[in-house]
């Protein structure tokens, strides 16, 4: 998110407020608190409360549930980029014994282990983390009900299995790897493993009265890594600033959009919904985004971040249930983002022009589809089809004169210039589909040959 100050205007203020009181009101919770952020910094805050004289602000503390997996997800993405773990291997070789099954790392980052979603009864959530001291009373006689890798499942008991490779890994506990390596280069000072005043207190209200008791704040013990965490909208906010624009403190801006890649297949009827690393993403009214949602007895929270309109939104509130508060932070983001859309940086021509590169641009053909070839402002290349309907890609450069692709079909796959012995353009090679100046191009190297009678019409 690019840093730009520029204030809301009163009516999107005033739309964001009503949003947020028909959250409270309607959702009956004692408080529910939500912020926005543009172009880098906190553009709005509100709150809304039943207890006078008892105003949450910006810095007080809510728990926050399964945003938790979020962090962890930064902290083994951290031991991967410094080559301390593989993704792709068993979580067994970390943590030997568990009895994990044959689930990747990768696997229990993207919720796609097999493992199952809960701890054996009683509920963890509810209960003292010293009732499940060890990994094998957390997992239960059955952790796995998948074959691993087949099927999104969702899995707390997967997230304290992360949890406690981190600390195998860096031989220190999970809350104070997270602190040191996440929360203190970031300045997320208000974010911690218990509360610290101002905080808020946790309650469930009855589904069918106007009445409520307090819910127990439990420490969760090994599945801290799930769920145990306490923040405030103003620390969210800074940390979907952090998950877009990444900072090398932490995770280059490459691993956080990695983190944002679709890495398992959504839920059967469920195709607006899928998980990447820590993340979850979600499609809603032509809009995607991506952060995390959370809950423990007591507390609700979303986090959602649409970096395609620079905003994100964080909304939570102290109640078990009631309020659709994924739907509400999607609402947040959408109001702004409608109400006043991101402003297009001004056009600027190329520093400088590499005339190789420009002699490649304009149009192309893969057989009989026309594709257009442009040089992007970040040095990359684009290949778009002049058509609805075909396959296209941005492109990067290798160091070796080749292109790689970033999106879509060619993800992964690599661009060539193909040149003959005088140093022409024959062809560009893209996955082996040969792509030439004109249609099946009888002076390039197109597989299958071209007839040497060439075009027909139907008289012939």
């Amino acid at each position: 998110m690019t840093s730009h100050r520029e204030e809301l205007l009163p009516t999107t203020r005033r739309a964001l407020l009503h949003r947020l009181a028909r959250a409270q009101s309607e959702g009956r919770t004692p408080s529910f608190t939500a912020a926005v952020r543009r172009g880098g910094e906190m553009a709005w805050s509100g709150v809304r409360t039943c207890v006078e004289g008892e105003v949450p602000d910006a810095d007080t503390q809510y728990r926050i549930g399964s945003l938790t997996k979020t962090f962890t997800a930064v902290l083994v993405l951290r031991l991967r980029d410094e080559g301390l773990i593989d993704l792709d291997a068993p979580v067994e070789t970390y943590l030997p014994g568990t009895g994990a099954g044959g689930a990747t790392v990768f696997q229990l980052l993207s919720h796609g282990g097999g493992l199952a979603a809960e701890t054996p009864a009683p509920w963890w959530e509810r209960t003292p983390g010293t009732l499940r001291p060890t990994l094998a009373e957390v997992l239960g006689e059955e952790p796995v009900v998948h074959p691993a890798g087949h099927r999104y499942h969702y899995s707390n008991v997967g997230y304290t299995l992360l949890g406690s490779l981190v600390e195998a890994v860096r031989g220190m506990r999970w809350e104070d790897a997270l602190r040191r390596e996440v929360l203190e280069p970031l300045g997320l000072d208000r974010t911690t493993t218990r509360p610290e005043p101002p905080h808020a207190g946790g309650w469930a209200v009855h589904p069918w009265a106007d009445v409520m008791l307090p819910e127990p704040s439990e420490d969760l013990g090994l599945m801290e890594p799930a769920g145990q965490l306490w923040s405030t909208t103003n620390d969210l906010l800074a940390f979907a600033g952090f998950l877009v624009e990444g900072d090398s403190r932490v995770l280059q801006k490459s691993t956080v959009q990695e983190m944002r890649v679709p890495s398992v297949p959504a839920e059967v009827g469920d195709w607006s919904a899928t998980y990447g690393l820590g993340l979850q993403i979600v499609h809603r009214n032509d809009r995607t985004y991506f952060g995390h949602t959370g809950s423990l007895p007591g507390f609700l929270a979303c986090l959602w971040i649409s970096a395609e309109d620079d905003v994100a939104a964080v909304a939570l509130a102290n109640a078990t249930s009631g309020p659709p508060i994924a739907e509400i932070t999607a609402d947040l983001v959408r109001i702004v983002a409608e109400a006043e859309p991101r402003m297009p940086e001004p056009w600027r021509p190329a520093p400088e022009v590499d005339e190789a590169l420009l002699a490649l641009t304009g149009l192309w053909h893969w057989g009989t589809q026309a594709f257009l070839l442009r040089l992007t402002a970040d040095g990359g290349l684009e290949l778009r089809p002049v058509r609805a309907g075909g396959r296209g890609a941005a492109f990067r450069a290798r160091p070796d004169g080749s292109w790689q692709g970033l999106d879509g079909y060619y993800a992964g796959e690599t661009l060539r210039v193909v040149r003959r012995a005088d140093g022409t353009v024959d062809h560009l090679d893209l996955a082996s589909f040969a792509f030439t100046r004109t249609p099946y191009d009888p002076g390039s190297a197109v597989p299958g040959g071209v007839p040497e009678g060439g075009w027909q019409g139907l008289g012939r």
